[in-house]
């Protein structure tokens, strides 16, 4: 099992990234943040939609 506490503060990471001047970044630069924040929105897509399958079992299960 994970040793991740279930009430962990979500990393505060994006809040510095929206601040960061982009103009200092390279074109090389702003393509590998491209890609990591694309794969990012993947995963968090992918999170979301486990999600909503496991709300929809939970759904049928208590279904009356």
């Amino acid at each position: 099992m994970d040793d991740v506490p279930l009430n962990e503060k979500p990393d505060l990471t994006l809040a510095y990234l929206v601040k960061q001047d982009l103009y200092a970044l390279s074109v090389g630069d702003l393509e590998e943040r491209i890609d990591a924040l694309k794969a990012e929105i993947s995963r968090c897509e992918a999170a979301m939609k486990d999600r909503g399958s496991t709300k929809s079992a939970a759904d049928k299960l208590f279904k009356i």
